[in-house]
């Protein structure tokens, strides 16, 4: 299996650069598609699947966006950790992950594009970008649609659009998410407000890793909820709306905490750093918040901007699964806590220490 060669560069939504990318970590987008005459996956016999699969991967890996492959399979070809890998890298979901013989993926060799074969619909096209790149995202799917919807017959109704599993997805299929870094928010505990509010107007906050999963390291998904009665742009433009303020609310969070509790920021940065550069023990929950505070002071001009890759990939690479394809053999929990210590004090004995010239303390001599 490719997966170890897939892993060994980091994914282009991690690239720094394009969009907001200090709280705007990526920007992805994943149209439902189902083929018209065949029952839904979730319907379908296995000889169903099995043919649905074999209609739909030859056209999906034969799209232009997609070369160079780097992974294209029935899902009963990976071993139980090379899907947790895949999850772990967003390119499936956790109920993909569980699915085999007649499901399939294809994933790009820049990770910018991942189609999932028979999860809950026939097709689910995932573009990702780094940063706050909602219609590059965009664009990017839907030349893919668009391309595959002149190989396959889509089921499509007049009257509500595109059908789909699941009701919510049905009309365009869209589902537009930026994954959100809101340190501030947490720490001056603003952020249940803020999901308040965003749940309020129809937009769903969740987890590192989708539905129902804790916003480990301060990283939230924020994605529509409906997808009938608004055209692909009034989606696209009211997620953008919202992303963009609470862009603002985060950025006013980070100065006042700055101005009122320096030593608070500093206390947390500095104790954060130091447990990443000399822990023998720590498990991927603390390792995710610590780096999540780190990666804010590279935010604030405590650590050199070029250290931000460094954060960006230890996010991905200590976690369980990929710390086994690591060292290649299954490890246990105690083992993988140990391990990623070391892998840590490696990657941080050249951080520079926090620098804290810049910041204001009323009482600093």
């Amino acid at each position: 299996m490719k997966i170890n060669s897939l892993i060994s560069s980091p994914s282009e939504w991690l690239h720094s650069g394009e969009g907001n990318n200090k709280i705007v970590v990526s920007s992805r987008v994943r149209i439902a598609r189902n083929l018209n005459r065949f029952p839904f996956p979730g319907w379908a016999r296995k000889n169903e699947r099995i043919r649905i699969l074999s209609i739909t991967l030859p056209e999906v890996s034969s799209l232009g966006e997609m070369k160079p492959l780097a992974i294209v399979d029935s899902m009963d070809r990976f071993s139980p950790l090379e899907k947790q890998v895949l999850v772990e890298e967003h390119l499936i979901s956790r109920e993909h992950a569980a699915k085999n013989v007649g499901s399939g993926l294809a994933v790009n060799s820049s990770r910018s594009v991942s189609i999932m074969i028979n999860e809950e619909d026939h097709l689910r096209i995932q573009t990702f970008k780094s940063g706050l790149q909602l219609k590059a995202a965009w664009k990017l799917a839907e030349k893919i649609d668009d391309e595959l919807d002149e190989k396959l017959e889509f089921a499509f109704s007049t009257k509500l659009g595109y059908l789909t599993a699941c009701p919510t997805n049905v009309g365009t299929g869209l589902r537009v998410s930026a994954m959100m870094h809101l340190p501030a928010l947490v720490l001056s505990e603003q952020i249940s407000q803020i999901v308040k509010a965003v749940n309020r107007i129809g937009l769903a906050v969740r987890g590192l890793f989708g539905e129902g999963t804790e916003a480990l390291g301060n990283l939230f998904q924020i994605s529509n909820q409906m997808t009938l009665g608004e055209s692909e742009e009034e989606i696209l433009e009211r997620l953008h709306k919202v992303i963009t303020q609470i862009i603002q609310h985060e950025e006013n969070a980070r100065q006042k905490l700055l101005q009122e509790k320096p030593k608070f920021i500093l206390d947390q940065v500095s104790r954060a750093f130091g447990i990443l550069q000399n822990s023998y023990i720590i498990t991927s929950k603390e390792t995710l918040n610590l780096l999540s505070v780190v990666r804010l002071g590279i935010d604030l001009g405590m650590f050199p901007e070029n250290y931000r890759m460094i954060i960006d990939e230890c996010l991905i690479k200590i976690q369980p699964a990929h710390l086994q394809m690591a060292y290649e053999r299954k490890l246990s929990s105690e083992e993988r806590d140990q391990l990623r210590a070391d892998f840590l004090r490696e990657k941080f004995k050249n951080f520079p220490s926090p620098d804290t010239r810049h910041l204001q303390f009323p009482y600093h001599h």
